[in-house]
C-alpha cells in the first residue's frame, strides 16, 4: 500500500527511549505479559480526547487495564444487528473473555463530543446532522441528555452537566447487554462511573446511593 509512510521522526526516537529504559528495566515483566497472555483488573471505557491519561490518572502499570477509547466515552444499547460495533465488541471481550472484575466508564470536562452534541440539539451543528456524519449519529446516543438538561440557563453549568449524564447514559446502556447484566447478577463485574475535571485534577465518582458525582 504506497500511500503509507514511514513512522514519523519523533515517534521513532521516543520508541528507542523506551526500548533503551522502560523497556530494558522490565524485560522479565514484558516477557511474562507475552507469554501468560493479559489479566486486566479493569475495563476503562474513555474519551479519545487526547488530554486524558487513563493510565496516570489512576496510575496503572501494563497490562493492568483494559482500554477502549471512543468519541465523548459513549457506550451505545445493545443491539446484535450484524453491524460493525467496535466499542460493544470491546465490552463483550473485556466481559466474556477477559472476565474483568471492575468496568469503569470515565467522562471529563470540557469534551468535544458533549459540545458538538449540545449544538446539534440546538441547531447549530447542520452539519452533524448529515446522515454522514458519523460523528452525529454516534453522538444521537446522547440526545435524550440534551433535553434532560435543558433548564439549565448556563452553557457551561449546562455542558458539566452533559459530560456527567453522558457516563450516565452510558452506564444504563451498558445494563442492556445481557452478558453484563448476568455478569453483575452473578458478582463477577460491578459497574463504575467517574468524571474528570482536566485543569483542576479532580475526579469524582458516582454515588449510586445519592445519585450524585462526588471527589474520590
Amino acid at each position: 500500500m504506497q500511500i503509507a509512510r514511514p513512522l514519523p521522526q519523533y515517534l521513532i526516537q521516543r520508541y528507542h527511549g523506551w526500548k533503551a529504559t522502560t523497556h530494558a528495566e522490565n524485560k522479565a515483566w514484558y516477557r511474562r505479559l507475552a507469554d501468560e497472555g493479559q489479566r486486566p483488573r479493569a475495563m476503562i471505557i474513555s474519551c479519545c480526547d487526547s488530554r486524558i491519561h487513563v493510565t496516570s490518572i489512576f496510575g496503572a502499570d501494563e497490562g493492568e487495564f483494559f482500554i477502549h477509547r471512543n468519541i465523548a466515552g459513549l457506550v451505545p444499547p445493545y443491539a446484535p444487528d450484524g453491524d460493525y460495533h467496535g466499542t460493544s465488541a470491546a465490552v463483550e471481550y473485556a466481559v466474556t473473555v477477559l472476565k474483568v472484575a471492575n468496568l469503569v466508564v470515565l467522562g471529563h470536562s470540557k469534551c468535544g463530543g458533549v459540545k458538538g452534541c449540545h449544538d446539534m440539539c440546538a441547531g447549530n451543528a447542520p452539519q452533524l446532522e448529515e446522515k454522514t456524519s458519523f460523528i452525529g449519529r454516534w453522538m444521537d446516543i446522547l440526545r435524550p441528555s440534551y433535553q434532560r438538561q435543558s433548564g439549565i440557563a448556563d452553557e457551561e453549568a449546562r455542558l458539566e452537566a452533559m459530560e456527567k449524564d453522558a457516563v450516565l447514559v452510558s452506564l444504563e446502556n451498558l445494563l442492556s447487554f445481557p452478558f453484563v447484566k448476568s455478569a453483575i447478577e452473578a458478582e463477577e463485574l460491578s459497574l463504575h462511573g467517574a468524571w474528570n475535571d482536566i485543569g483542576a485534577g479532580i475526579v469524582e465518582y458516582f454515588d449510586g446511593e445519592t445519585g450524585r458525582f462526588v471527589p474520590v
